[in-house]
């Protein structure tokens, strides 16, 4: 059943354009791009059974989409009655502030329903559907401002067919993101317009299903991104290629980039393993060596987390959340978990979500110094698709979502 809207439009006005709080979660990823919460006093341990139930919502319709949250709105995508929408859900009413019919239903053997994380930048909303409708909304009401399709407009290819599911990276003036093909892998559009501003010249890989990374490096302000065969970064002023690394994948390539200090790591599944790459800058030219290549993190789609120098993430080898060391990619310690999943962090805690079963959660320390687990629970009301949304921490609360169902925990202490 959908949701009712329930506030006024002057509520709406209030609630639109709000500066970034400190426990805003604006895009996929978070605020830096690393699914790392910069929210802080959050319980270290909980009580048997988990954190306590705050709220829950129903009437978000189908998908895997992701949720960002700005300000007292939460905004994501779903499907309902065979068409895909984005959705604001007021957190102080828990009712819907609007939604916007964005493409039709994308039909697929996983399960029906958009992918991406919407992305929010002040006034406006990004959203991109499995088709490659890729639209920009207004925050205060959901009225489109401008659409572009991947294919059509772009001659975009993608290297399988799950359909689209990159989350839009708007950067200054620009939102950025990777149809893929002959015609260039990456485009850069006026985020108020929709006008083309560059595309990218010297790539040309289909896309896959990640998402671009923004990095300063060398003094260039530059975008990582993985594809089928290879990892790569394009200047963000003119989409000019800087630097390529040949990183063949398989069947579906999914996790973001991880960059530190001139290093770049990469994982899929489907048992490609992963691998590192040490980027160096001279006089604006730049060069991409191979540091190592393992099958120790081969993950497949639940994302692999860089706190200090250690990596964190699952890994499709005996499904085990692994520590591998950044700069050696060395396993540090690993453990069955929950089995396969996805993750988050927030205050030195790891929180990890099982995308099956019972959808186990556990709270884990963020450390080197082996596998702690300091707390469990089980998700009530699962539903029978794999639970593939990442975890999200904002405003003190951990969010899960299973397809039509929010649940929101308080993880505050």
């Amino acid at each position: 059943m959908r949701l009712r809207n329930l506030i006024t439009p002057a509520l709406i006005i209030a609630f639109s354009g709000l500066p970034l709080l400190a426990g805003d979660w604006p895009h996929w990823r978070g605020p830096d791009y690393d699914d790392i919460s910069k929210e802080t006093g959050l319980l270290k341990q909980w009580p048997a059974g988990g954190p306590p139930l705050a709220w829950r919502v129903n009437g978000l319709g189908g998908g895997f989409s992701g949720i960002s949250i700005v300000g007292h709105r939460l905004f994501t995508m779903g499907d309902r009655e065979g068409q895909e929408f984005v959705i604001a859900l007021n957190l102080t009413t828990r009712q819907e502030d609007w939604s916007k019919e964005v493409g039709p239903e994308f039909h697929n053997a996983n399960g029906p329903g958009p992918r991406c994380t919407p992305t929010v930048d002040g006034d406006l909303v990004f959203a991109l559907t499995p088709q490659g409708e890729l639209v920009c909304l207004q925050t205060a009401d959901g009225k489109m401002v401008w659409r572009k399709n991947l294919k059509s407009d772009f001659g975009g290819k993608m290297m399988s067919g799950w359909g689209y599911s990159e989350s839009p990276l708007v950067d200054g003036p620009r939102v950025v993101c990777t149809p893929g093909g002959q015609e260039g892998a990456v485009v850069a559009l006026n985020k108020k317009t929709g006008e083309l501003l560059w595309r990218s010249q010297g790539i040309n890989d289909n896309a896959a299903y990640s998402s671009l990374v923004p990095v300063v490096f060398g003094g260039v302000r530059q975008y990582i991104q993985l594809s089928d065969q290879s990892v790569y970064a394009v200047a963000a002023d003119s989409g000019k290629l800087l630097w390529k690394a040949p990183r063949v994948g398989k069947v579906a390539v999914i996790p973001t980039p991880i960059f530190k200090d001139g290093i770049v790591f990469v994982t899929s599944g489907y048992g490609m393993g992963c691998n590192a790459f040490k980027i160096t800058a001279h006089d604006g030219s730049f060069q991409a060596a191979q540091i190592y290549a393992n099958k120790d993190m081969s993950d497949h789609h639940g994302g692999v987390i860089l706190v200090g120098d250690y990596l964190y993430g699952h890994s499709d080898s005996g499904n085990h959340l692994k520590c591998l060391e950044l700069a050696t990619g060395k396993v540090v310690w690993e453990n069955k978990c929950v089995g396969k999943g996805s993750l988050t962090c927030a205050d030195g805690m790891l929180y990890v979500r099982s995308e099956s079963g019972a959808g186990a959660v556990a709270l884990v320390q963020a450390t080197p110094q082996g596998y702690k687990e300091t707390g469990r629970f089980d998700q009530p009301d699962r539903s029978k698709s794999n639970s593939w949304m990442h975890p999200v921490i904002s405003g003190g609360k951990l969010y899960l979502r299973d397809q039509d169902l929010l649940l929101c925990y308080d993880v505050k202490k």
